[in-house]
């Protein structure tokens, strides 16, 4: 099959590559989308993956062509795949929490991921799609999830909960604006998007409702009203006026993948003691259908499958660029460069081949 591979920092080829047989528990999938995440830039251009050399990319939608040891009702279904391989030994997994395995696998970053015409995944990690959920949408399960797991820690998605109560996204890139989308849908009704383009403005006001308000950065004084503040962004200034905007009580979600080091003021410390904050991270996404099927609790991959079923999200709203597999580094230079404004970069299939 092509595949693109990254044998080293900044050297990515578009080569043949032979796939391995699969092992027991495995599914060969047909990719028919892979999104780019934030991740892949400097992964591909900077730092470099855990292993070389390595196929990336892991949001991603396929057909299920093979499988080996499984539910054999999974051939020939669209999937949505769970990227984390987690080790189920760990006491994390013991606990039904593999999102924090402490000896984790990780398709795209450690092992092959979708940037390829196929992928071998984990029986496992896939989830299987009701009629409907085209593979863009599929693709997008896996940063939707990401940003209902923050909804989720912020204990956002529980209907008790005073959907009157000032929330405030700071930061909108991509998993900002999904947090926007979703606390939307959940009935949300006084949101404070914080962002510095006018093309994230442009997106909030294209979500069509009155019930959140886009305020530049420059301009934007936080006064201690929101009851959660999600920092989107990963930048210690950003930080800091999520501190600023939370309310006495409330509590920051620090979603943002960092730049670099994270300090804090001193004044900002003393706030978070004087007013009892709670800070609180996360990483990745709550995903069960591997482990605990039989549950009735629902993961974050379900809640945002339910949502996109009902109408009541849109993703493919946020896709703003499709390449086929051939031009991945055109998507990879767009969002590597800021050359074009864009959310979501989408790699979609192309018949035979993605």
């Amino acid at each position: 099959m092509k595949a693109w591979v990254l044998h080293q920092v900044n050297d990515l080829r578009y080569e043949e590559v032979h796939l391995r047989p699969l092992a027991e528990g495995e599914a060969l999938l047909r990719v028919e989308a892979c999104g780019i995440c934030g991740s892949d830039i400097p992964r591909i251009y900077d730092t470099g993956a855990h292993k070389h050399p390595l196929i990336c990319g892991h949001e991603f939608a396929g057909i299920v062509e093979e499988i080996k040891g499984g539910d054999a009702s999974f051939l020939g279904r669209r999937v949505g795949v769970y990227p984390l391989l987690f080790c189920g030994k760990c006491e994390m997994c013991r606990q039904q929490k593999p999102w924090r395995c402490r000896d984790y696998d990780y398709l795209g970053s450690r092992s092959d991921g979708a940037f390829a015409a196929y992928v071998i995944a984990p029986v496992s990690s896939l989830m299987p799609l009701p009629e409907g959920i085209e593979a863009e949408e599929a693709a997008m399960l896996e940063p939707f999830a990401v940003a209902m797991h923050a909804i989720r820690r912020a204990g956002l998605d529980d209907p008790r909960v005073d959907k009157a109560r000032e929330i405030v996204v700071c930061g909108l890139g991509t998993i900002g604006l999904m947090v926007c989308m979703l606390l939307l849908a959940l009935g949300y009704e006084k949101i404070v998007a914080v962002g510095n383009k006018a093309a994230q403005k442009d997106r909030v006001e294209s979500f069509g409702t009155q019930k959140i308000r886009y305020v530049d950065t420059a301009g934007y004084k936080p006064q201690e009203t929101a009851a959660v503040v999600f920092e989107c962004v990963g930048r210690q200034e950003v930080l800091g006026v999520a501190v600023e905007a939370c309310a006495p009580g409330g509590t920051v979600i620090c979603v943002g993948n960092p730049h670099g080091d994270m300090t804090l003021p001193r004044q900002t410390y003393w706030k978070i003691l004087r007013n009892e904050l709670t800070l609180k991270g996360i990483w990745n996404s709550a995903y069960l259908g591997g482990i605990s099927a039989d549950t009735e609790a629902k993961d974050d991959w379900q809640m945002v499958l339910e949502l996109m079923q009902e109408g009541r999200i849109n993703p493919k709203m946020l896709i703003s660029h499709r390449f086929p597999l051939k031009d991945l580094p055109k998507g990879l230079a767009i969002m590597r460069d800021k050359s074009e404004e864009y959310v979501k970069v989408m790699i979609v299939s192309e018949g035979e081949n993605l």
